[in-house]
């Protein structure tokens, strides 16, 4: 009961503590506290009709008593006296509001870096434990302790406020938090399931408070279709390419759900990068594969980002097309050198044009780049075929 009410409502609470404190360590631990004491008493008690006012109250309840014991800040105990008294006179349902949007942006500020956004995040909106996001990213524990301390101190030192922007800042900062979320994504597409999940919750988080935004639709459009296939990416431990890949598995629900988002971010305007992704991952699910239309997706894919990485993936759609020839051009075009899909794709290329010798290089370099064993198995399946 209460690992599903964590699981669900500990974003929530915590912005609704950051909101009445205005201090990220205090809502923290208020909220640690809270749920502490929700473990014994709805044991005993049962759960409350409403959890989530029931844990904000009792939060703020352990914010006072903690600010009350420490006497150089008594100027801040006025306020949350304040605060407690007005909320005391609304009700349940009108105490508690839904402050998880200005949550993610703070945690998103530009000035943070980008690995403290991320750790931020998965924190925050997820409840992520220290220890469960350092081994996300194959780090120490302690330096995650580390980088948290930091982000958090520089919130401080740099008065950064909890707020969703104003309009003539909305879409740079909405484009970085979309990037922590595919991020964090993309991190669990590569194996941990676990991550892919919590980027997909939090997508819909964004969906859910952000209904006007295409990008965010389209966000969590990509990331649902990708998620979809991931039972039928992986078989005998080795990735399965898409053409190779036992439809049969796929989840077909969280791909007409992804196809719904993709509808809705149609809808709206503008049609940034994410949409764009979308559509051409919901075109890989039909069959047959229309090829041409992928790449039409693409051009105006990497027209739109001009990035590299985009006229890689562009490259592979033109191969797929009919046209290794130029797809290989294209690639070895691309200043990329220590990106391990160029040259696994490179290595592609060249074995279908039947340039072998240049493409063992190709998929050892690939292979001296690659971190996941199912990765390492396919190329290495490929070097020996060669």
């Amino acid at each position: 009961m209460i690992e599903r009410v964590f699981r669900e409502q500990w974003g929530r609470v915590l912005a609704c503590m950051v909101g009445i404190v205005g201090d990220f360590d205090l809502a923290e631990e208020s909220t640690q506290e809270a749920f502490a004491i929700a473990v014994q008493r709805w044991a005993r008690d049962g759960e409350p009709d409403n959890p989530v006012a029931w844990l904000v109250a009792t939060a703020r309840n352990r914010a006072i008593d903690r600010v009350r014991r420490e006497r150089t800040l008594a100027a801040k105990t006025r306020l949350l006296d304040v605060a407690a008294a007005a909320e005391d006179q609304m009700s349940e349902e009108e105490a508690v509001g839904d402050e998880r949007l200005e949550l993610i942006f703070g945690c998103c500020h530009p000035a943070l870096a980008r690995e403290a956004q991320v750790a931020l995040t998965l924190r925050a909106l997820g409840g992520l434990s220290t220890g469960e996001i350092a081994r996300a990213f194959l780090v120490s524990e302690e330096t995650m302790k580390r980088r948290l301390s930091r982000a958090k101190l520089k919130i401080r030192a740099n008065g950064i406020r909890f707020a969703v922007p104003g309009d003539g800042d909305l879409h740079g900062r909405l484009a970085a938090v979309l990037a922590v979320v595919y991020l964090i994504f993309n991190e669990g597409y590569g194996g941990r399931e676990d991550l892919a999940e919590e980027a997909i919750r939090l997508g819909r988080i964004l969906a859910a408070l952000m209904p006007a935004e295409a990008e965010v639709h389209g966000l969590l459009a990509l990331m649902l279709v990708h998620d979809a296939r991931a039972p039928a990416r992986v078989a005998d431990g080795e990735i399965v390419l898409l053409g190779d890949q036992d439809r049969s598995l796929w989840d077909e629900a969280q791909i007409h759900e992804g196809r719904a988002a993709l509808e809705r971010a149609l809808a709206l305007s503008p049609r940034g990068p994410y949409v764009l992704q979308a559509v051409i991952a919901l075109l890989h699910t039909d069959q047959p594969i229309d090829w041409p239309a992928v790449v039409a997706v693409h051009d105006a894919l990497a027209a739109l980002t001009s990035s590299p990485v985009a006229e890689l993936n562009r490259a592979v759609a033109i191969a797929e097309a009919g046209a290794p020839l130029r797809a290989l051009e294209i690639v070895e075009s691309l200043s990329l050198e220590d990106y391990r899909y160029l040259h696994s794709t490179r290595a592609e290329l060249l074995r279908r044009l039947g340039r072998n010798g240049e493409a063992r290089e190709a998929y050892e370099r690939a292979l001296s780049l690659t971190r996941t064993a199912p990765e390492r198995r396919f190329l290495e399946r490929r070097l020996a075929e060669l």
